[in-house]
């Protein structure tokens, strides 16, 4: 290996390491941001949200990836171009195209190991992170006591403390319990309690001091003594035992997110294809079988005789052909068969739609494992000759052009996904169409590095204005 290219990839390597942290970093802000109510005040393990956050971020390379490549690569060439580097490579007899050649290497086989990732790792980590995600989600609120407020989170129990320590010692308990059998509740008062954990994690305990439970009982009840018994009992030291066993999150079968479409890799989408592609066919032919059973001409006589009835011609309305008597009862039943079908269609046509939707997405994600590697190729080229032609290194101009470039190349991404799932656009043309209008773009800024040109020059745009001016004031006089 040539020093140059060494220099150049150690040029490359630094900044597209540090930009891929930087931007994992803000989408997992993101992602904090986006579940915070889901996250905080539920009792989570400090390794639950960090399991949660590694699986989010396996889903956030897709952004993160293309984007430090384009920033990295604008960051490199600019500070060559900055520095004069880019000017003494090319007075060695070296192009653009040729300084760029190890670093276009460097990026195939980041491209094939992102493709790779898609394919393998990626599935993977959406399936941790979305059944993990669903726990989270429906955990119920954690047992959080607070001063003053009856707390109702523990079922059959309504708990209220005036006063409570972090150590878990309370003062002014009171604790109203439903009995499920008659729904008549009983009321426990104490002065002071303490609040522990049995070691298994299933029970709450409430250790009580110098409490009274009112207790309610239906008595001997009769119809002529419809009386109740009411029970007042006082304790030096009493203690309540409390499930906790409901509150704990309980792990989801994977098995049931498994044929989601981002968990599954390409051989699982095309087979996914093959069914959805079945399941379209049996709708298609079964609604053909029952709407044409409606039609009388497939259940009577039809290829079951030789004999030849002419057709027979009405002129005018229908209705004249029907004898007078019968002509309510045969439109009755016309207008019966028409609700009947349009029902039906109505049904299938629901259906068709809903099959037609999954296997649209089912070929965009089969189409997204690739675009992956293609937009960083893409984006290689956009931000080497940017870098080379703005020649400005640092966190400031480059940071500026990789935002509108990559939001660019975001934004028609999106829109088209969208178009693509309304039906609008095909699922290939749809996924790689912000490709297709950048390539060029590329093409055109790689010409425009090869032959430095001015193209971000705004000392050049001035030069060109003021020559604009002159003339102009001499056509003038």
């Amino acid at each position: 290996m040539k020093k140059i290219h060494k220099l150049l990839i150690q040029a490359f390597v630094r900044p597209f390491i540090v930009t891929f942290f930087i931007v994992m970093f803000i989408l997992l802000m993101f992602f904090l941001f986006k579940y915070v109510d889901d996250l905080i005040g539920k009792g989570f393990e400090w390794y639950t949200i960090l399991e949660l956050m590694f699986y989010a971020s396996a889903s956030n390379v897709a952004m993160a990836l293309p984007l430090a490549v384009l920033l990295s690569s604008i960051m490199t060439f600019g500070t060559l171009g900055e520095n004069y580097e880019l000017v003494a490579i090319k007075s060695a007899g070296v192009s653009l195209q040729k300084a760029m050649m190890p670093l276009l290497v460097v990026i195939l086989l980041l491209a094939g190991g992102s493709f790779l990732f898609s394919e393998y790792m990626l599935p993977k980590a959406n399936l941790k992170y979305g059944s993990l995600l669903y726990d989270v989600r429906n955990k119920k609120l954690s047992f959080l006591i607070k001063e003053g407020v009856f707390n109702n989170s523990v079922p059959g129990y309504s708990i209220r403390v005036e006063k409570k320590w972090d150590d878990g010692r309370l003062a002014g308990l009171m604790i109203y319990q439903r009995n499920p059998s008659n729904d008549i509740a009983n009321v426990i008062m104490a002065k002071e309690g303490e609040m522990t954990k049995t070691p298994d994690g299933n029970f709450i305990v409430l250790k009580m001091k110098d409490a009274v439970r009112y207790q309610e009982n239906p008595g001997k009840n009769s119809y002529a003594s419809p009386r109740q018994e009411f029970t007042r009992m006082r304790f030096k030291e009493t203690e309540e035992k409390l499930d906790f066993s409901s509150f704990k999150m309980n792990k989801t079968d994977e098995n049931s997110f498994s044929s989601n479409d981002k968990m599954l890799n390409l051989k699982g989408l095309q087979k996914k294809t093959d069914s959805l592609h079945r399941d379209l066919d049996s709708v298609d032919r079964f609604a053909k079988t029952s709407l044409g059973s409606y039609f009388k001409q497939n259940n009577f006589t039809k290829g079951y005789t030789k004999l030849k009835v002419p057709a027979k011609v009405i002129k005018g309305s229908v209705l004249n052909s029907i004898p007078g008597n019968q002509r309510v009862l045969v439109t009755q039943a016309a207008l019966d068969i028409a609700t009947a079908i349009q029902q039906s269609v109505f049904i299938r046509i629901a259906d068709h739609d809903e099959k037609v939707k999954n296997l649209v997405r089912v070929r965009i994600e089969y189409q997204r494992k690739f675009t992956l590697a293609a937009s960083c190729i893409l984006l290689f080229f956009i931000g080497a000759p940017l870098g080379a032609i703005i020649r400005k290194g640092g966190l400031g101009l480059p940071v500026v052009m990789a935002i509108i470039f990559f939001l660019i190349y975001h934004i028609i991404s999106t829109v088209a996904e969208k178009s693509t799932v309304q039906g609008n656009v095909s699922p290939v043309l749809g996924i790689w169409l912000a490709i297709l209008i950048l390539s060029p773009l590329a093409v055109f800024l790689t010409y425009k590095a090869t032959v430095d040109s001015a193209l971000f020059d705004l000392s050049y745009y001035k030069g060109i204005m003021q020559n604009v001016v002159k003339r102009f004031k001499r056509q003038t006089k």
